[in-house]
C-alpha cells in the first residue's frame, strides 16, 4: 500500500434536486493485474465521520466496502442489480444498487475512475448517484 491523495466529486439526483460534494482526503492504495484497492476514512463533510470506506477496482465489477459508523458492502457491475444491507446508528436498511456505467483508468501509480449507479428501496428509487474519484501518488 501507498500514500495517495483521493479526490472524490460525487452526486446525488433525487427528486428534491441534485446534491454534489466534494472530498480531498489522503487514503492507500495498492495495484496489481488483478484489481485495484483504494482505502480512506470519511470526514464530517460527508456525513460518514468514523467511516472507512473501501473500494476493490476489478476489470469489470467494483465493491465499496464500509465500516464503522456506516456498514455495507455495494456491489457494483454494469448491468446487474445487486442487494446489500446498509446499517447506520439510527438503524438498518436493504437497498439495491443498479449500476449504470464502470469506467476505470486506475493504474500503478493511480489514476481515475467513475461510477453511476440507481439506488433503490423495496424497488422505489431513491435516487441517482455518481463517483467521480482522482488518485495521485502523495
Amino acid at each position: 500500500m501507498k500514500d495517495v491523495i483521493i479526490s472524490i466529486i460525487g452526486t446525488q439526483k433525487m427528486e428534491e434536486g441534485l446534491e454534489s460534494i466534494e472530498l480531498v482526503t489522503d487514503g492507500q492504495y495498492a495495484f496489481n493485474d488483478e484489481k485495484s484497492v483504494l482505502t480512506y476514512l470519511e470526514s464530517e463533510i460527508t456525513g460518514m465521520d468514523g467511516t472507512k470506506t473501501t473500494f476493490e477496482v476489478g476489470k469489470n465489477l467494483i465493491t465499496m466496502i464500509r465500516e464503522g459508523t456506516v456498514n455495507s458492502q455495494m456491489i457494483f457491475e454494469k448491468g446487474k442489480k445487486h442487494v446489500f444491507l446498509y446499517e447506520t446508528p439510527f438503524g438498518a436498511a436493504t437497498l439495491s444498487v443498479d449500476t449504470h456505467r464502470i469506467k476505470s483508468g486506475l493504474g500503478e501509480h493511480g489514476g481515475d475512475m467513475e461510477l453511476e449507479y440507481a439506488v433503490d428501496v423495496d424497488n422505489m428509487r431513491l435516487g441517482t448517484n455518481a463517483f467521480k474519484i482522482n488518485v495521485k501518488e502523495a
